[in-house]
C-alpha cells in the first residue's frame, strides 16, 4: 500500500484519472466481487492477513452490505456515523474525520486481540 496515496472523488467513471486506481466502483477491481465488500476486496487483492484488519472488514462489510454475513454488532452505528458525516460534509471532510474512527477501531481490536478481552 502507498502511504502517500491521494483519494480522487469522482462522480462519472469515465472521469477517473488515467493514473488513479479506482475503487468502490461498479465493475472495477477494487469494488465488490461475489459477496465482498470492496475492503474486503482489498484485503483479499493486497494479500493483508491481520486479524484484526478482517475484524474491522466485517463491521464494514455488514454496515455496507445488511446480509447478516458476520457477528458484527458495531456495523448499525458505523453505518450511521458514516451516513451523518456524508450529510455535513464533502468527501475530503468525511475522509478526514473518518481516520481517527478507523484508526481507533483498529486500535481497539487490536488490543483486545493482545489481551484476549475486550479492552478497558
Amino acid at each position: 500500500m502507498d502511504p502517500a496515496a491521494e483519494f480522487v472523488f469522482v462522480a462519472d467513471p469515465a472521469a477517473v484519472p488515467p493514473d488513479a486506481t479506482p475503487f468502490d466502483m461498479r465493475g472495477v477491481e477494487l469494488g465488490r466481487h461475489g459477496s465482498d465488500c470492496s475492503f474486503e476486496t482489498i484485503l483479499r487483492r493486497h494479500d493483508l492477513t491481520d486479524p484484526v484488519l478482517w475484524r474491522i472488514a466485517e463491521i464494514i462489510h455488514e454496515a455496507d452490505l445488511d446480509d447478516e454475513r458476520y457477528d458484527a454488532p458495531e456495523a448499525p452505528g458505523l453505518d450511521a456515523i458514516l451516513r451523518g458525516l456524508s450529510m455535513i460534509g464533502d468527501d475530503d471532510h468525511t475522509l478526514a474525520v473518518t481516520k481517527p474512527i478507523f484508526d481507533g477501531l483498529y486500535e481497539y481490536y487490536h488490543r483486545a486481540g493482545f489481551l484476549g478481552r475486550e479492552p478497558a
